[in-house]
């Protein structure tokens, strides 16, 4: 007590408050601060945590499609050439007419085809009478067999003759060799063709074709006269059937080319187009979302955002099915999920929210509330 006589009061005070202070904390009146785990999103106060709105979605059975990117081709396709040389003089049809089988397309000047005809008939009358007078004489024996045997060769000689110009005659006209389209003729009256020259080029579009190519893996899934659709760039749309799947593979690409035959009577289909051809081949269970939900993980995965039976944000993988311009079909999500619609892109994975069923309330937003803590 003698240490603390010379002292003045406001020293004593002072050192009084300190001790008051000391007794307090150790007493254990501050409580340490909480530790993350005391936090967990499950002892938030429900009134303090984010609203999402949900929806459940309803699984449906599903044709899973390898999808083709492609074109539209004529099923058949034909370049007409001149097999003789000759000036045009006569033309049966304009270009993107639709012709007939054996239609005329054009006709070549005979030039003296006519006149070598009637000389090589009259020839082959005269080979036939000295044949049958050769034949006559020999019945008689007043004639050897060899002579018989000269004068049949003379008249197979003859008949050789006639056969040829025929054809000659013939090739003066070009004919359609199937129904179709007199896609291009780049030959007028009056112009000069040698045998070979380009004279038509005719299209078969009914039915027409949408090509393509698959992987080796897929090739093993197609199996001819299988159902697929086409869907032209045009918005148009076609069903057929696989007509051909090609045994060996592109050399550069490794690939297989596909042939689907689409009906088209009314020639509104045409060649050229670029089209994506889908050919169903299995049934699965998916599940029909808008591409915006989608999202993806932290580590660049792809997959949707929904709630579980507690109430935890959780992240599903999924794998797209079939895409059109405005949904997804999607699989790898569990049965009977609620997938958040609104608010998504506001939580993340193992935070706790009040999930809203659209339809028991409209109008919710998709941010936190105003009283929300952070």
């Amino acid at each position: 007590m003698k240490k603390f006589a010379g002292l003045t009061p406001s020293v004593l005070l002072a050192l009084g408050v300190i001790l008051v202070a000391a007794v307090w904390l150790i007493s254990g009146q501050f409580k340490p601060t909480p530790t993350p785990a005391e936090n967990d999103a499950r002892a938030i106060p429900r009134d303090t945590i984010t609203k999402v709105r949900v929806r459940s979605l309803t699984p449906r059975q599903i044709r899973q499609e390898i999808i083709i990117n492609g074109r539209t081709e004529p099923a058949r396709a034909v370049t007409l050439r001149a097999e003789i040389e000759g000036r045009a003089t006569f033309l049966g049809a304009e270009e993107g007419s639709e012709i007939k089988e054996g239609d005329i397309i054009a006709r070549l000047d005979m030039r003296d085809l006519q006149a070598q005809l009637e000389e090589a008939k009259a020839m082959l009358r005269q080979r036939q009478t000295e044949y049958e007078g050769a034949e006559e004489l020999k019945r008689k024996d007043l004639q050897s067999a060899i002579h018989l045997e000269r004068a049949k060769a003379s008249l197979a000689s003859a008949k050789a003759a006639v056969k040829r110009i025929e054809v000659a005659v013939s090739n003066t006209i070009v004919r359609a060799p199937f129904n179709g389209v007199l896609d291009h003729r780049p030959i007028e009256i009056g112009t000069y063709v040698k045998s070979g020259d380009i004279v038509a080029r005719i299209l078969e579009q009914n039915p027409i074709l949408a090509v393509g190519s698959v992987t080796q893996l897929e090739r093993g899934r197609l199996v001819l006269g299988d159902q697929g659709l086409a869907r032209l760039i045009t918005g148009q749309v076609a069903d057929g059937k696989i007509r051909y799947i090609a045994s060996e593979a592109e050399e550069a690409t490794r690939t297989f080319r596909v042939e689907l035959e689409l009906a088209n009577p009314d020639r509104a289909l045409v060649a050229g187009i670029t089209t994506e051809i889908g050919i169903p081949v299995r049934t699965v269970t998916a599940y029909q979302i808008s591409p915006a939900l989608l999202s993806l993980s932290s580590t660049d995965e792809l997959g949707i955002k929904g709630v579980d039976a507690d109430d935890i944000v959780q992240f599903y993988p999924v794998r797209i099915i079939r895409s059109t311009a405005d949904s997804l079909w999607i699989s790898g999500i569990p049965k009977d999920v609620r997938i958040i619609t609104v608010g998504q892109g506001f939580v993340r994975p193992g935070e706790r929210v009040r999930p809203v069923a659209e339809e028991a309330v409209a109008g919710v937003v998709g941010a936190p509330e105003a009283d929300t803590a952070q």
